[in-house]
Parts: C-alpha cells; structure tokens; sequence
C-alpha cells in the first residue's frame, strides 16, 4: 500500500519534481523525467509486482544429521534507516533507495543535498504528503546535519557520494555497529578494441559521458582504445558529439549545466592542467563561468602526470589514451582503484573474457553504457574504494534486511548421543559424523 500511494504521488507530481531540479542547475526537461522520475518509478513498479516473494520466508534443506527439522530463511527489516543522497540525481539517488527501504519494511530519514537546495524542498514537501514522518521524513542542511544525522543510531545507512565521505560514514555506522550501502565514484574506464564496432563505440561513449554534462558516477571517466584505431574513435566522438548538440553546445536545449561554480572551476582546472601539460585538442574545450558552461571536450595524447588521469573528472571533459598491447590497457586499469563501472567495446568474445578476468569493477557493459543501471534484476554497486553493498530490485530490499535464519525441530532426533557424559560410543559416532555429514 505504501509503495502504491509513492506511485500514484510521483506520477502525479512529475511536472512539479522537474521544475525543482531545473530551478537547481540546468538540465533538459526529457532528461530529468527519463534519469529522475521515470527510473523511480520503475523501481516501485518492480517493487509491486516482486515484493510478496521477496519477503516470504524460504525454505532450505537440512543435512542428515538434523534429520526431523525443517530451516527457514525469514526476512525481516534492519530499523530506522538514513539515505544520504547526492546533488547529480537529486530525486532518483533519493527515492530509489527509499523505495527498497519501504519495500523491507523500515521507517527512513532522507537526507538530501545541500548543494539543490530547491530539489530538497521539494522532496520534502512530497514525502510530507505521502508519509507520515514515523514512515518517511527529509531533514534538510549542510554538512555539519548530516554529521549530527550520523551520529544517531540507524539499523541502515545508504550513502551516495565520494570515497572520501564513505569512509566518514563507515566510521560513523561502525560506532552502532550499523550496517552500510556505500554507493561511490571513481574512475570508471571505457576500454575499446580493434575489433569494436567504432560508430557504435563513439556513440554510447559520448552519449553516456556528455549527458548530464557528465556528472554521473557511473559516465566514462576515460578511454582506453587500441592503438589501430584511436585515430578513427577520436573522430566518432567528436562527429557524436556534434550530432547530439550541435556546432555550438553551449546553445542546445538539450545540454546541462555544471551545478555550481565551486564544480565546475576544479573541472576547469583540470582540463587547464592536461592541456598545459601537452594534452591535444579533438573537440570542444570552450568554458563560460557566467553559465557554469564547459563544452562536451575530448583530449588525446595526455600526459600519465596529469591530473585529470588520477582525479576523478565528474564533467564533460574525455580523455583518450592509445594503447599498443592489451596488457598495458589492462595494467592501466588495474594501477587504479576498482572502478564503479567498466564498458568494454568488442566483437571478440574471448578479449571480452580476458578483460573482465584481468581487471575488477562493480558493474558494467558490453557494447553499451549505463544501461546496467536501468536493469532492476542486476544488482548495481561497486568494488571497494568504489562502494560496497548492493541496490535496485530484490538486491535493495535485501540491503535493507536481515536474513534471520530459524531452524525448527519437528521430532527428536539421534543428537542425544552427542550429549555429555561421553563414552566410547560417541567417539565413534563423531568420527562417523566427522566424515560423512
């Protein structure tokens, strides 16, 4: 019931949740009802129609020598819960996980970003209407609330953001022993190879880096591309661009914002730096502070000291690196943090294998980009210094439950003779039990 009153709301308010998030920093109206509302609502629908099956308790076998009793797996909820979502999605990164916390039966605090201060506004006023605050509430404020929200005893906390306050989360929960979903960044690769289909490549790439205007954790952070072909890439990132928002960008409908100046001068300072430090042009590079503008840009020939290659870049800015032997791409990958997400453009079913064994990451795709995010049945989260913990679909229900195992006894059983004072008659039964139970 409660998830079918957040949809009926939501649906109802689209228009009012697209004009908090414009009212924050620019984004196209299509693009935030398809990455902010529609993604919600999905979620609730997958929800609806598993959620009965997901909190039935399942039955598990029992060995031999617990002959006469039956075992259960019960779900059941962890307690309060506390979201801490990020600014990039402000409603989606919210709402999802507050979906799989009404799904498991636990009361929630959402704890917005301070940075959309509209958005979280509005998220308050909506979750007022449809909750009451026992069920679902949002505190509003800077860092130093979310400090004092820490500090409170939570049975789940779902943070999104950087590694660098994950961790400020992870001591926090430690402090209750709480549990934790850690949803964090990081450099995530887009690895193509001589045999990709390079239209295909250039356009999933330059789609999921530039929208946004890649302030998404989950974007291409870089490219690794074969050597043989790099040239031929460059120039289908570049055509993709143009195709998606035209000569000039910078007046296209459909092209967002960096959310604040604080933002968008360190992805400035990070372009400034590749290119002082030799980085070739391919396209864009055109920044206006007035707009917080930065054009959709690709770099070739980046130097390893720059520090758009160790720094997360959360922005428009694409690097490309050529690489000779598949073993140095993969190294390249391998001498940084495990990524959220890798993308892997290739027709060759076996290099797809080798790259996947050779490197760890969260999720990903093959031949696509992004779109794992959107499958509610593939558990989405990342690899250590990229998070831990898992979300969407059963994954975020189980998130925010405890499986409490049960073990029912139906009729006495030979255990008995396991039970002091022991004889040589139970040495015996335990060597049997030692080898064969």
């Amino acid at each position: 019931a409660k998830l079918l009153r957040l949809h009926t709301a939501l649906l109802a308010a689209r228009h009012e949740a697209v004009a908090a998030v414009q009212a924050d920093y620019f984004r196209a109206a299509e693009e935030i009802e398809v990455t902010e509302t529609a993604v919600v609502l999905r979620e609730i629908r997958h929800a609806l129609r598993h959620v009965g099956r997901w909190m039935r308790p399942r039955r598990v076998p029992v060995p031999l020598a617990m002959i006469g009793s039956t075992a259960e797996v019960r779900p059941e909820p962890k307690g309060a819960a506390l979201i801490i979502a990020p600014w990039n999605f402000p409603i989606q990164l919210a709402l999802v996980p507050l979906v799989s916390a009404v799904a498991a039966g636990c009361p929630a605090v959402v704890k917005p970003s301070e940075i959309t201060p509209h958005t979280a506004a509005w998220l308050r006023d909506f979750l007022a209407r449809v909750f009451p605050t026992d069920e679902a509430a949002v505190v509003e404020g800077d860092a130093s609330v979310s400090q004092e929200l820490l500090a409170l005893r939570w049975g789940h906390i779902f943070f999104t953001g950087s590694p660098e306050v994950g961790k400020v989360v992870m001591r926090a929960a430690a402090e209750h022993l709480g549990s934790v979903t850690l949803e964090l960044g990081g450099k995530s690769p887009a690895l193509v190879d001589a045999s990709a289909d390079l239209g295909l490549a250039a356009e999933k790439i330059a789609w999921s880096k530039f929208y946004n205007a890649g302030q998404i954790c989950i974007a291409p952070d870089y490219v690794l591309a074969d050597a043989r072909i790099a040239p031929r890439l460059e120039h289908g990132l570049a055509e993709a661009a143009h195709r998606f928002f035209g000569p000039d960008p910078a007046r296209s409908p459909d092209y967002a914002r960096l959310v604040n100046v604080r933002h968008f001068e360190r992805v400035r300072g990070l372009l400034g730096d590749a290119l002082a430090r030799g980085a070739r042009l391919v396209c864009g590079g055109q920044v206006d502070p007035a707009e917080r503008y930065i054009a959709p840009t690709v770099l070739a020939s980046v130097m390893p000291a720059s520090q758009i290659l160790h720094e997360e870049i959360f922005g428009p800015v694409l690097p490309l690196i050529a690489w000779e032997r598949e073993d140095d791409a993969l190294a390249f990958i391998r001498a940084r943090e495990n990524p959220l997400a890798m993308y892997v453009f290739s027709r060759d079913n076996a290099a797809i294998a080798r790259y996947h064994r050779g490197t760890r990451a969260g999720g990903g795709c093959v031949n696509d980009a992004l779109f794992h995010y959107f499958h509610q049945d593939l558990p989405f989260g990342g690899a250590g210094w990229s998070g831990q913990g898992r979300a969407h679909g059963e994954a975020g229900f189980l998130a925010f439950s405890n499986p409490r195992g049960v073990l029912r006894r139906r009729f006495g059983t030979a255990d008995r003779l396991l039970y002091p004072p022991f004889t040589p008659w139970s040495r015996r039964l335990i060597d049997l039990l030692m080898r064969w139970l």
